[in-house]
């Protein structure tokens, strides 16, 4: 599942990397390219809580199958695009398969292991994620000057088909039931969507990590509009912000498993930290801009680990899969809603109210998962 997760990051970032190159040769602008991050999110937002679904009830070792065949295709059609159409297609189709990464990392995570080490399972099993969004560049840039950037999407393809091969052999045991096993959940429990914890975790998860997404899509144009860096250059350097999110994740996961569920302490020290990244704009050169870039995806890292945790130590046990499809899926829905609109910024230089508004949502996930929290505490108190 660490594997996994780290292809479909290689996959997803592709596009986001070479997007200099790209949009030059395709004559697209960057809204109409946040437009086409627009199509991946909705797909993924989509995907994420029917995968879980799905995977609850069929098993992570069919589901993931299916999944990564769908995204490979959908990944090689990249090759064959050459507009805004085409790649909004190929780019919701990638979603759509994308959908099942983290359902069945979370899955896999809450059926083989006890409780006190699913933080740091949950950090290895998410953390390809963070480590496939950091090598992509060193990975993808290289092919990209051999082959093209149409050869890039056909290797990325390539990877997810290499992975079916070795998934054949390595899932056969991932379904049985062991010591530590969920069961599989045949229904969701009654009022599921006025669930507090859903929301609550909703909040954390999708308004928490936006950034994640806005460092992900548009930092490589970041470089070459502000610096003026080349596509080469950009590849270079690119894989420094999500290291941060990399280590992030262990961290945050080691010091979950240590201290224990003191989520309000721990989620107000992952905000502190995101809240520099406001004043990215005003940073004199590219060294100070990847260096705050990794500091906000450290921080931002912790958002997810914490958020999936405080959902599965309050939400009815059994239903793994659908908390990670619906945490992730709300996250696509905010990417899918905020990208037009920071690329329109983009294409207008308006790079200071794009980081304006990229700090702000940690801040209101923060805001409105503690009041969450404080209702949820109330119930656990009276009952």
């Amino acid at each position: 599942m660490w594997l996994v997760s780290l292809i479909s990051y290689v996959d997803r970032s592709t596009m986001a990397v070479l997007a200099p190159a790209i949009l030059a040769d395709t004559h697209l602008n960057a809204q109409q390219y946040g437009f086409i991050i627009s199509c991946f999110s909705v797909a993924y937002m989509i995907g994420n809580p029917v995968w879980g679904y799905i995977l609850d009830r069929i098993g992570v070792r069919r589901g993931m199958s299916v999944a990564v065949g769908i995204w490979s295709v959908a990944s090689m059609a990249h090759a064959w695009a050459g507009g805004f159409f085409s790649f909004g297609l190929a780019r919701a189709v990638l979603g759509a398969g994308e959908g099942a990464t983290f359902p069945g990392g979370l899955r896999t995570v809450t059926q083989t292991l006890s409780p006190p080490k699913r933080g740091r399972g949950l950090a290895i099993s998410y953390s390809g994620g963070s480590l496939g969004a950091m090598i992509a560049p060193l990975v993808v840039t290289p092919v990209a000057a051999a082959w093209g950037w149409h050869g890039a999407f056909l290797f990325t393809g390539f990877l997810g088909a290499a992975w079916l091969v070795f998934w054949y052999f390595a899932g056969k045991g991932v379904d049985v039931a062991g010591a530590h096993s969920v069961s599989r959940a045949p229904e969701l429990p009654p009022g599921v969507w006025t669930h507090p914890v859903l929301w609550g975790y909703m909040a954390a998860y999708a308004l928490g990590a936006m950034p994640l997404g806005f460092i992900l899509s548009y930092a490589s144009l970041y470089l070459r509009d502000r610096f003026q860096m080349t596509q080469g250059q950009i590849g270079a350097v690119l894989w420094i912000p999500p290291l941060g999110w990399e280590v992030g994740y262990f961290i945050w996961g080691a010091i979950l498993d240590r201290v224990g569920p003191r989520f309000r302490g721990l989620f107000f020290a992952s905000l502190l930290l995101s809240l520099p990244f406001v004043i990215t704009q005003s940073l004199p050169n590219p060294v100070w801009v990847l260096a705050e870039m990794f500091l906000a995806m450290f921080a931002l890292g912790g958002y997810v680990v914490l958020s999936i945790a405080w959902a599965t130590r309050n939400f009815p046990q059994g239903h793994s899969g659908f908390i990670a499809g619906i945490g992730a899926g709300s996250w696509g829905a905010i990417v899918a809603l905020t990208s037009p609109y920071l690329g329109h910024m983009f294409d207008q230089n308006d790079f200071v109210t794009a980081f304006r508004l990229a700090t702000i949502f940690p801040i209101a996930g923060y805001l409105l998962w503690r009041w969450i929290d404080g209702r949820v505490a109330k119930s656990a108190a009276r009952a």
